[in-house]
């Protein structure tokens, strides 16, 4: 491309200089009318691939010369034209931060679908307590008005919303430290089979806490939260990531150790993944998270008793044994299975154990998800 020209109208007066043509005689040697030349010369009309052509035929400049510089002069155009779109811009933020087709289809956003954006902007404003989308904590720029620990992704926090919101419908009593140590004294029967697990809410509820289940969005992989309405109402997120009994009552005494120590008064943690490495007592993990796993594990088995029958029956573990070690520890089988899976490092162990629970809660659980909405105030 010749780069002394800026546009293809330029290029053309140039050569029709160097002929000594006017428009006129281009026109007629051309066949168009001279007013079409004009808008050519004057970059007023584009230049086509054929008209490129032509132009090459008569002058013997190289088509590529007009088109390279029509696209060039196209994009100069179009960026001196622009105008900054704040709302292209929200939309982006907004769909690249939030699941909001996953949001619309659980209810939570009340939208057609995903282009109805007016919709889905009243909806995420209702959703997030906001009079403007700008304001919403999810954007890099919206002032934080729930103190949620920093990694928290937006998903999650859009998940930690809704508990919030179902939460804070719910009418129970005022929490008490005293009645909370007693509900965990009450759960401990209810270890020893899955039927017992519907009485886990109730429990909780006389106890002050308020206890919601809601389904993960994809790929945010909660598990549970512990955070507090105010100095007198705990609440409990489960997200039931694994519908396994062992998992169900150890992320269940995560969270209330949580609550009996007073976490998450001042900031928010969303418990992920709690399993493996997660699941344990090492260094790396804040000190919050390490004795809520340590009583988390002890409820489930004693640590003591789980040595004991460790050092007792490894390497060889068989099904007899742990099912006669469960009964006499008054627990469910899978609830050894899950300590000694994760103790062994074996995660095949006796899988036939770790049962489904889901089914055994929800009828008497807040849940919401897997097909079912909990109906709130917007």
């Amino acid at each position: 491309m010749n780069t002394n020209y800026k546009t293809p109208g330029q290029l053309l007066n140039h050569l029709l200089e160097q002929r000594g043509w006017s428009q006129r005689v281009l026109a007629v040697v051309l066949g168009m009318g001279e007013t079409t030349v004009n808008k050519l010369a004057t970059d007023k009309r584009r230049f086509t691939a054929e008209i490129a052509l032509n132009l090459e035929e008569i002058f013997g400049e190289p088509m590529d010369s007009f088109l390279d510089l029509q696209k060039a002069y196209d994009k100069a155009v179009a960026k001196a034209r622009a105008r900054p779109n704040p709302d292209q811009v929200l939309r982006m933020r907004l769909f690249s931060e939030l699941p909001i087709s996953e949001m619309i289809k659980r209810g939570w956003i009340d939208a057609k679908s995903v282009k109805d954006f007016a919709g889905v902007e009243a909806g995420l404003c209702s959703f997030f307590g906001v009079s403007k989308v700008e304001d919403i904590e999810v954007l890099p720029h919206a002032a934080k008005k729930t103190e949620v620990a920093t990694g928290t992704s937006s998903a999650q926090l859009a998940w930690l919303y809704r508990v919030k919101k179902i939460a804070s419908e719910m009418v129970i009593p005022r929490y008490s430290k005293k009645a909370g140590k007693a509900a965990v004294d009450q759960l401990l029967p209810l270890r020893v089979s899955v039927e017992a697990i519907r009485k886990v809410p109730r429990i909780l509820a006389k106890a002050g806490i308020r206890f919601v289940i809601v389904e993960s969005l994809p790929s945010a992989k909660i598990d549970g939260v512990c955070f507090w309405l105010d100095e007198s109402a705990p609440v409990i997120g489960m997200s039931l990531r694994f519908d396994r009994i062992d998992n169900f009552w150890f992320v269940l005494r995560h969270e209330l150790e949580h609550v009996l120590r007073e976490h998450g008064k001042s900031s928010i943690s969303i418990d992920t993944e709690l399993a493996d490495e997660r699941a344990g007592t090492g260094d790396d993990l804040a000190e919050e998270e390490r004795v809520a796993n340590s009583a988390a594990a002890n409820f489930a088995v004693p640590k003591s008793k789980m040595d004991g029958f460790i050092a007792r029956k490894a390497p060889l573990f068989t099904d007899r044994n742990l099912i006669g070690f469960a009964r006499t520890l008054g627990v469910h089988p899978g609830l050894v299975t899950g300590q000694l899976q994760y103790r062994a490092g074996q995660y095949k162990l006796f899988r036939n154990h770790l049962v489904k629970i889901r089914s055994s809660i929800s009828p008497s659980a807040l849940v919401d998800g897997w097909g079912d909405i909990v109906s709130v105030d917007s």
